[in-house]
């Protein structure tokens, strides 16, 4: 009975939102536009060449490069294995969800296995540098000293999180002394023991990248539509409304506090707080990027609302004393 009334309540809710957008076809025909606008000038541009780059420099060996030299950094910091180091530095220069690709492909190939990668999703849920330095410092908040404080703040309570997170699963420790001899050879067999041609690796890569960035596109419009329908139905105040839609979509989420008539530490603050919990939609973006393994999603969850409240808080601590010497 509970799973036949289930039904009734997803179909009631499915027909409401056709109805929606039927009736106030502007309003979501707008909102599809700024996803797309979103998608077109800030996540393509910045995701889709190191999609692309991720991809060859797997095949060609550049874990195996990193791994190796920096396995004795990667343990006794996180406790994870020195391979992990290719997902933290890539995700820290391309952003979320970035993460998540890069970490579903090492685990494909065999080089982490379901906990570790669960792990390193938690503590490289890194928001691009050009999307902090440039859209919401100089766009959203108009201050590009506040835009820094946001940035540092934000990467350094992620690592904050890696180091909460060490114990959750230990990898296995291997020999700590690091040989760059030893890393050019196991860089040098993979590109040689690969069995694609470079003409198929950038195919597949250029394949992979384009679904992942459609998948993207499409869970950030309807996240854009849901969040439309709300404010359509709901009479929120704007304070209300911003906190909503970045809780939903981020990047909405961060327009909305931009526009809000209060002081720049709070806009700053729940910005920070808003790309550091990424809204519901990076959450799906990552769990589709993740659907078809085993990784879990959970630890990643528990970590974000972490996050929010380590890199808010420390803005919120260090604001004045910024603002006043920088």
């Amino acid at each position: 009975m509970k799973k036949i009334i289930t039904s009734i309540i997803i179909m009631i809710i499915l027909i409401f939102i056709a109805i929606e957008i039927l009736t106030e076809s502007e309003t979501i025909l707008n909102s599809v536009s700024f996803s797309f606008n979103i998608c077109i000038n800030n996540i393509f541009p910045s995701l889709f060449p190191f999609f692309i780059l991720s991809e060859i420099m797997i095949n060609y060996g550049f874990v195996e490069l990193v791994g190796e030299l920096f396995k004795p950094i990667m343990f006794k910091l996180f406790k994870v294995k020195g391979e992990c180091a290719f997902i933290f530095i890539m995700s820290i220069i391309s952003g979320f969800p970035s993460n998540a690709k890069y970490t579903k492909e090492l685990y494909l190939k065999g080089m982490i296995n379901e906990l570790e990668a669960s792990k390193i999703l938690t503590f490289t849920h890194f928001s691009n540098p050009l999307f902090i330095l440039g859209t919401i410092s100089i766009l959203f908040l108009n201050n590009k000293e506040v835009g820094l404080l946001i940035l540092i703040c934000h990467y350094i309570s992620n690592i904050i999180i890696g180091l909460i997170f060490r114990n959750y699963y230990v990898s296995e420790k291997s020999s700590e002394k690091v040989s760059f001899k030893k890393a050019i050879l196991k860089m040098h067999n993979k590109r040689i023991n690969n069995d694609s041609n470079f003409g198929q690796i950038i195919t597949n890569s250029l394949l992979h990248s384009i679904d992942t960035l459609l998948l993207i596109l499409g869970v950030v419009t309807v996240f854009l539509v849901i969040t439309t329908i709300i404010d359509n139905n709901i009479n929120l105040n704007n304070y209300n409304q911003s906190i909503l839609n970045g809780l939903f979509e981020m990047t909405q989420g961060l327009k909305y506090v931009s526009l809000l008539d209060i002081p720049l530490k709070l806009k700053s603050i729940l910005s920070t707080m808003i790309i550091s919990f990424g809204g519901f939609s990076v959450h799906m973006q990552i769990m589709s990027i993740l659907s078809d393994t085993k990784i879990k999603y959970l630890p990643f969850f528990t970590a974000r609302l972490l996050h929010a409240f380590l890199a808010s808080s420390m803005v919120m601590l260090l604001f004045d004393v910024w603002i006043k010497f920088i």
